[in-house]
């Protein structure tokens, strides 16, 4: 049995934080007295357990879910799987308050721990009360009641949504003490980016957790073809894809190394669902598309849509799964608008040929485009004319070339950084505008199929998803 990495990390980090009765909780797993953490450990005897499959576009407005549906059907000729479930019958669905404690606009922290053990807290917390009590959150209490347990992310697996099914801290930037976490409390399937965090050349403490991993039971993988190659027999796998983050989608499509090294989000869903389901104990799993959000805090429209339809694979893929397993619950959602883009334009018979045919024309994100302050006007035209596909003008090259150099061009203060200047450069070409680079405080798009659907209402409170998570999984809850 690997040594517990809390009990050694941390109470001199965490007794700072939270207080001394909170770092031992920590260290021991246990929930404080009086909240959801009380929550029984002995599996609900009276039904078998159903399977769980939370899925989060993280940043997605509404705005993002409309504009990836009309890109698909303009490009395919049909829908997007999400807005297909919207028309089944027997879809529970409705909108969201994702409100934190501390604000009406939330971080991805606060609001996915919101759903991870059914309190709000404040934003940039994990987990813990404002008084350093930690909550229990959901995977630890379902690995405890024999569930199996996942985590499915393009961002690093250590970032503030897979953890906020998964740790408790008091601040989302610890991510070193988040993966300690995942190690001491034995989550099954673990995939998405974030190596910095696991590895001995990258951590101040020197520790090897893959290693750790290895030693405890789990196959760990570092590409796509690993991934794929996993034996039908392995249940317990570590998947880590990139130092960081992992790519845009579009970048990814276009570039055929990372396509060799990153899988896509279906893929690792895929092959987590088939690791979680195969002793049929039943399980619960987050999949997150993480870098809708990244996108959008860009205002990069190509990068924003890929990566909302590379999503939308992974959610045909969850749905073919509860196809074939009835006894599973699918929650699609997202956790929080993000700068509310949407197509602008003044009428006409314009099917989005104009929208949609810049956007394939895309072949990168806007890290593709590699603008420096250095660069001519001229160059920076030829960079848009080789990665966007657009003739940029000599007016717009001129804002770009005296953004690069520190100039404020934007009355509003939130969008003179250069990648918003971009964006509303592109504005000019695309017609989808955004109203900010921020989180945005709109209550979000909510569906769920499967047993326990039906305790979606029209309008849901964000902390309404942990009993419903629960009682799927049979977990029985005090009180």
């Amino acid at each position: 049995m690997t040594p517990s990495p809390l009990k050694s990390v941390l109470p001199r980090r965490a007794f700072l934080k939270t207080g001394a009765l909170s770092a031992l909780m920590l260290a021991g797993g246990l929930g404080a007295p009086g909240t959801t953490s009380a929550l029984a450990r002995p599996q609900n005897k009276r039904r078998k357990p159903t399977n769980v499959i939370f899925m989060v576009s993280d940043g997605m407005s509404a705005g993002t879910l409309t504009m990836a549906d009309q890109f698909k059907v303009w490009r395919e000729g049909k829908a997007s799987h999400w807005r297909m479930a919207y028309e089944r019958a027997s879809a529970g669905c409705g909108l969201m308050d994702m409100s934190s404690r501390s604000s009406i606009v939330t971080d991805s922290a606060a609001a996915s721990s919101s759903w991870g053990c059914g309190h709000r807290v404040n934003n940039g917390s994990i987990n813990m009360s404002p008084e350093g009590r930690p909550h229990e959150p959901i995977l630890h209490l379902a690995k405890q009641a024999g569930r199996k347990t996942g985590l499915v992310t393009t961002a690093k697996i250590t970032h503030a949504t897979p953890a906020g099914f998964a740790a408790n801290l008091p601040d989302r930037g610890e991510e070193v003490l988040i993966a300690d976490q995942y190690l001491e409390r034995q989550y099954d399937v673990l995939l998405g980016g974030g190596v910095e965090f696991f590895c001995p050349g990258h951590r101040a403490d020197g520790r090897d957790l893959v290693a750790e991993f290895t030693a405890g039971g789990h196959r760990v993988v570092r590409d796509a073809a690993a991934l794929k190659a996993l034996p039908d027999n392995a249940d317990r796998v570590l998947g880590l894809f990139s130092e960081n983050h992992l790519p845009f989608e579009v970048d990814r499509l276009n570039d055929p190394l990372l396509r060799e090294q990153v899988p896509s989000l279906a893929e690792m869903t895929s092959r987590a669902l088939k690791a979680l389901s195969r002793e049929g104990e039943g399980f619960i799993v987050q999949i997150e598309g993480a870098r809708v959000d990244h996108a959008a805090h860009n205002n990069d429209a190509a990068g924003l849509l890929y990566d909302q339809l590379a999503f939308d694979d992974a959610i045909a893929v969850a749905l073919e799964f509860q196809e074939r397993n009835p006894d599973t619950l699918v929650i699609i959602t997202t956790d929080h608008g993000n700068a509310n883009p949407g197509i602008n334009a003044a009428g006409g018979d314009d099917g989005g040929e104009k929208t949609f045919a810049h956007i394939q024309r895309f072949t990168g994100s806007y890290g593709r485009l590699g603008l420096t302050k250095e660069m001519t006007p001229n160059e920076i035209r030829s960079r848009f004319a080789e990665i966007l596909g657009i003739d940029l003008s000599r007016a717009h090259a001129n804002l770009l070339q005296a953004s690069l150099g520190g100039e404020r061009a934007m009355p509003y203060r939130r969008m003179n950084q250069l990648n918003s200047v971009i964006g509303q450069v592109l504005a000019n070409h695309t017609e989808i505008g955004w109203v900010g680079r921020s989180h945005t405080s709109d209550y979000v798009q909510l569906l769920a199929l499967g047993p326990g659907s039906e305790k979606i209402r029209g309008f849901n409170r964000n902390t309404d998803l942990f009993p419903i998570m629960a009682r799927a999984l049979a977990l029985q809850i005090a009180g």
